[in-house]
């Protein structure tokens, strides 16, 4: 029964997809990011200087929103761990109160609306389907604040494939937001967000334990601030934690520079 679970759920994950990304989107705001720093290679248990260079977009459409990214990581060790690879996650919502044409409010919940995540690495041939529920919070200073619990389906190639060993299911649980605020004439926010993963086993016998993923960023609008043109050019860095990271005992504790351009 739960296999069977988790395949529906899989199922519905791609239907909202695609129902998704055949709609318009009524509005979009694409960001291109660049992050220096060290990021720890859990296998080698070694901290490499690293360059992140990521493509994102958040967008709205008709009965609900979506958000995609894809970051192309290379460091300066030749060792089979992040030498070039690309990691991918989409996140496409459809809006229980868009749909009913309403409010789903509930207290300081402003819309409840399902979700069907996508993630994908393409040198570790990892892939996990995260269908679940969005609940949308309306808090004085946020821009947004979400919190989101999914399941965690996997369809990792395996180690026959010279991929990622393949796992069992688990659950996650997410806080994604952006709080903007101003010192003065200065443009600052606060934004990011933080994870739980649940335990599961793999393929070889192992148990992955659960493993906390926080990213909080600090930008400052430089764009504003130099030449009176905000929302454009940010400036900050990325406190990145990373407890039981990809399924190891090692924990990540590092920042990283930040540099955001806004079209």
């Amino acid at each position: 029964m739960p296999k069977l679970l988790f395949a529906c759920l899989g199922r519905i994950a791609v239907l909202i997809g695609v129902l998704i990304a055949a709609t318009s989107a009524a509005s979009a705001q694409t960001e291109f990011h660049l992050q220096a720093g060290k990021l720890r290679n859990p296998f080698a248990q070694k901290s490499v200087e690293s360059l992140v260079l990521t493509v994102q977009q958040a967008s709205q459409w008709k009965l609900g929103d979506s958000f995609f990214f894809l970051d192309y990581i290379v460091d300066r060790k030749r060792d089979g761990f992040n030498d070039r690879d690309f990691y991918a996650e989409w996140y496409p919502t459809l809006s229980i109160g868009k749909l009913k044409q309403t409010e789903a409010r509930l207290g300081p919940i402003s819309d409840v609306a399902f979700i069907a995540g996508i993630n994908m690495s393409a040198d570790a041939k990892v892939l996990k389907f995260l269908p679940g529920l969005r609940a949308s919070w309306d808090i004085p200073g946020f821009l947004f604040l979400n919190t989101d619990l999914t399941a965690y389906i996997d369809r990792n190639f395996g180690v026959k494939k010279d991929g990622a060993p393949k796992e069992g299911n688990s659950f996650t649980f997410d806080v994604n937001w952006a709080a903007p605020f101003g010192i003065g004439e200065q443009a600052f926010a606060i934004m990011g967000h933080m994870e739980y993963i649940g335990s599961r086993s793999n393929e070889l016998g192992g148990r992955y334990d659960g493993s906390i993923l926080a990213q909080p960023q600090f930008v400052w609008d430089v764009g504003q601030a130099i030449a009176n043109e905000p929302n454009q050019i940010l400036l900050g860095f990325e406190y990145q934690y990373w407890r039981n990271k990809l399924g190891t005992d090692e924990d990540e504790n590092t920042i990283q520079f930040l540099m955001v351009w806004r079209l």
